[in-house]
């Protein structure tokens, strides 16, 4: 049993019950069995058993201390050693607990205490000083001397908690100021160009002859897409700047219809399939999931074929798969990373999903499929 780990309260009562056992044991040595004994015998317990008192009352502990031996020595026994240990923490408590006028009045009536049963005993000043000094003096500077080092390492965790404190202050200051940097950068390049982009489109489906239904269906895509991609990026910059209101949330599965018109506004066939029993997701993956799906499109549309793409959503009971399939047109054999495909790889991989990709079995359709494991419902 580790005593330091004990409540203040059992710990007083602790050193209470040991002062008690010792100066009993020294009181039944020392004096002849008589009635006596007994009445110093209690009086000696009774005020070994304040020490466990409360802090405050630690000047009228060292009174009561320091009268029993001058009690002793003038009523029954000369030389009798009755409380020296209750002495010892009644001086080290005044020392550690008191501060001003009571501090030092417990000092000097302990003090007085030790010397006067020293000068009824018949000894000189010099021994009465050095046994006042061992007895008085020495336990209350120990108990002055701990207090000051605890408040002293008090003063330092505070300091140390402050810095640590400024320091993750600072930490979140440059943070923030990179995201505002970033987002500044996203606002006057990104979105500039995006913008142009819808403008030019919108000019442009303006100025066609409408016997060309085709093109004005790519055109309104591009148009759609761009706003779309304008949507995205203002809500980007609103979490980057900190903006976490319900404006600025990011798009989820909620959002997947207006994606799948997205893709076949663009004339490519969407579908979406989803099975199982749905279930909520935490709102990071939900995100992710609806980023994954929309990397899925936007591959299906770069090298699939006009027949479309086919979504799978698969809800399990611990368990969300996200599939995509479609058929693929000319091969690229340049050797050009697979951006996409890493992409996905690396948002899945932040919730600990699994990714498989590659041609089915007739060499033509490309499947992707991504499982995250979820909490069993």
């Amino acid at each position: 049993m580790d005593l330091v780990k004990l409540p203040l309260k059992h710990q007083s009562w602790l050193v209470a019950a040991v002062c008690m056992v010792v100066d009993g044991g020294f009181v039944l040595l020392d004096c002849e069995p008589m009635p006596q004994t007994v009445v110093v015998l209690l009086m000696t317990l009774a005020v070994d058993a304040m020490l466990a008192g409360p802090a405050r009352l630690s000047l009228w502990v060292a009174v009561a201390q320091a009268a029993v031996p001058v009690i002793v020595l003038l009523t029954w026994f000369n030389g009798a050693d009755s409380n020296d240990a209750g002495l010892l923490i009644a001086g080290y408590r005044a020392g550690a607990w008191l501060r001003g006028v009571p501090a030092w009045a417990a000092l000097g009536v302990l003090t007085a205490s030790l010397m006067a049963t020293m000068f009824i005993n018949g000894h000189g000043l010099l021994v009465a000083v050095l046994v006042a000094g061992k007895g008085a003096l020495l336990p209350w500077l120990v108990g002055r001397y701990t207090t000051a080092r605890r408040a002293y390492l008090a003063e330092l965790e505070k300091q140390s908690a402050m810095a640590e404190k400024d320091a993750k202050a600072a930490v979140t200051k440059a943070v923030t100021e990179e995201r505002g940097a970033i987002a500044r950068d996203l606002h006057d390049v990104i979105i500039h160009h995006v913008s142009a982009i819808n403008l030019h489109a919108g000019a442009a489906r303006l100025g066609t002859p409408e016997g060309n239904p085709k093109l004005m269906t790519s055109l309104r895509a591009v148009e759609t897409s761009s706003r779309a991609a304008m949507v995205d990026l203002r809500h980007l910059l609103d979490l980057l700047h900190g903006d976490k209101s319900e404006g600025a949330r990011q798009p989820g599965l909620d959002n997947l219809d207006e994606l799948l018109d997205n893709i076949r506004a663009a004339g490519t066939p969407a579908r979406l399939e989803v099975s199982g029993h749905r279930r909520d997701v935490p709102e990071s993956l939900d995100i992710t999931v609806y980023r994954i799906i929309q990397e899925m499109l936007t591959n299906a549309l770069r090298h699939g074929d006009a027949s479309g793409v086919t979504v799978t959503l698969e809800y399990g009971p611990d368990s969300l798969t996200v599939a995509a399939q479609n058929v693929v047109g000319p091969v690229d054999d340049s050797g050009s990373v697979r951006r996409g495909l890493v992409g996905i790889r690396n948002r899945a991989g932040m919730f600990d999903g699994t990714t498989r990709s590659g041609l089915e079995a007739d060499g033509r359709t490309w499947r992707t499929v991504v499982t995250f494991p979820l909490e069993a419902s």
